[in-house]
């Protein structure tokens, strides 16, 4: 078992995000899971992501706010305890529409090489 305390989370940055503090509460370490990466984001109001996509799928969990996303012209808005799942390659836009600080728990496989 590896237990990572909020108060250790090491911070990331992750590439097209704006207004954003991502911190990475498991993975990429010793005895940490082994097929995904768990990300905790706090969007600032205007903060968001894309558009763009990635090879592999991804999951939102939305803990506090609100979070907006538009994929295919279609616009969701995601709020406390709502999720969704992106598939490989869909393009989309993530976006806190709100003036409030959105909270949302990201799970995804890691890159391809970048396993410790």
């Amino acid at each position: 078992m590896l237990v990572q305390r909020f108060v250790d989370a090491q911070s990331y940055e992750a590439p097209n995000h704006w207004d954003v503090k991502g911190l990475r509460l498991q993975g990429f370490a010793d005895g940490g899971p082994e097929n995904q990466w768990v990300g905790f984001s706090q969007f600032l109001p205007g903060g968001g992501a894309g558009p763009d996509s990635t090879p592999f799928e991804k999951i939102y969990v939305v803990i506090e706010g609100e979070m907006t996303l538009t994929i295919d012209g279609e616009v969701t808005t995601l709020g406390p305890m709502d999720s969704c799942t992106i598939p490989p390659g869909e393009e989309r836009l993530l976006e806190n529409r709100s003036n409030h600080v959105a909270k949302m728990i990201v799970v995804m496989p890691y890159p391809e090489g970048s396993r410790p």
